[in-house]
């Protein structure tokens, strides 16, 4: 090879490299891979109070990270453990809430569980029923749903199965798995990638969530109705048509169903929140665009009403309060933030985990400087996983 073939050999291999920089991880197919849902950290708000998951503890290599449960009761406001006891919570924690004073939790499996455990409590984490699901809960915080009355469970399984239960959280049978539900006519309209969460709508119907993969500028969000799965997400505006579109959470609480949306890939994506009040999960309304700027949602909290926040990395986070409002870029987080609650009055709780201590930090509406109002010890076995 000569002196002359080698610089161009050197130039061309550059020029690749510069094309990569700044794009989209792709998989070997050459398909653009979709935004992962954010991490199992979050916050559910009932209508006696407010619910925060967070992991704590030590490093998840050794098995001593232990995923915890939060609530702060309306009657008291202030943040109190109410993690179910007698499980290993190191594969992480979904919640949901049928409304009331009702939420159920639900494991993952880790270890040598291969299934997932339940627990619901009626009186705001004071007592634990315990109750089980013979399969492995998805890695997402929207794997678990809970309709309003009647006490029906949704549940998104690692495997891409789809179970539904009866009244009570009883009775599972699968409803769907991801591969009927890409190659039916809704699922190939959407070019269903993987599944990433389920939810009811405000009038019970079972939804499910997903990237679209193959058929850009469509939110993959389908409705069970009539016995068959139908595209019910969001209509997006034509400047998305080109666009690769994933649905990072769906969940619905106070009747209103929250849908987060990211559009496009790499540097270029853009977070839309989106909301329905339709018995169906139709009739959707549209966020802004937030771009992104190359960095990613580690935890998302829908709160009451319209309002969403976005923890990003870097200690950066975003919120809005509805269709009629703006992305607001809160204050530079406390450090060691797992996520965000809405406080009742307006504002946010920032909770930071650090081991063992879990400290609650207050940013009231107006104020541009975050305050502890709370620490909370947590006690932590550690190396009783190992």
């Amino acid at each position: 090879m000569t002196r002359r073939t080698r610089l161009v050999c050197l130039l061309l291999a550059g020029t690749v490299l510069a094309a990569g920089c700044g794009s989209a991880a792709r998989e070997p197919g050459g398909t653009a891979v979709p935004m992962r849902p954010p991490s199992l950290a979050t916050s559910l708000v009932t209508a006696t109070g407010t619910w925060a998951v967070a992991v704590m503890g030590g490093p998840a290599a050794d098995n001593n990270n232990f995923w915890q449960l939060f609530v702060r009761p309306a009657a008291t406001g202030r943040w109190r453990l109410a993690t179910p006891p007698g499980v290993a919570s190191n594969g992480g924690l979904v919640v949901a809430s049928p409304g009331g004073q009702s939420v159920v939790a639900g494991f993952r499996p880790s270890q040598d569980l291969y299934f997932s455990p339940l627990a619901t409590t009626d009186d705001n984490g004071t007592a634990w029923t315990p109750g089980v699901l013979d399969a492995a809960l998805a890695s997402v915080p929207d794997a678990l749903a809970a309709a309003a009355g009647g006490g029906r469970l949704l549940a998104l399984l690692a495997s891409g199965e789809v179970q539904l239960s009866g009244p009570g959280g009883t009775g599972w049978a699968r409803l769907a798995t991801h591969q009927a539900l890409a190659t039916s006519a809704a699922g190939r309209r959407c070019g269903l990638g993987s599944l990433t969460a389920a939810a009811f709508s405000s009038a019970g119907v079972p939804l499910l969530a997903g990237s679209c993969t193959h058929h850009r500028g469509t939110a993959g969000i389908f409705a069970h109705t009539s016995g068959t799965w139908h595209l019910t997400g969001p209509t997006l505006p034509a400047r998305y048509t080109h666009q690769d579109i994933s649905v990072l959470r769906l969940t619905t609480t106070g009747g209103t169903t929250t849908a987060l949306l990211a559009a496009g890939t790499g540097s270029a994506t853009q977070l839309l929140a989106a909301w329905s009040t339709g018995k169906s999960g139709s009739h959707w309304t549209l966020s802004p665009p937030l771009p992104l700027h190359g960095a990613k949602p580690t935890s998302a909290s829908p709160g009451p009403g319209y309002s969403v926040a976005v923890v990003l990395a870097g200690n950066h986070a975003q919120a809005i309060t509805g269709p009629a409002g703006t992305w607001q870029p809160l204050p530079a987080l406390p450090p060691g933030t797992a996520t965000l609650a809405p406080e009742p009055a307006g504002g946010w709780d920032a909770l930071a985990a650090h081991s063992t201590k879990l400290t609650i930090w207050q940013l009231q509406t107006g104020h541009t400087a975050w305050a502890i109002t709370q620490t909370i010890s947590v006690p932590i076995q550690f190396g009783s996983s190992g």
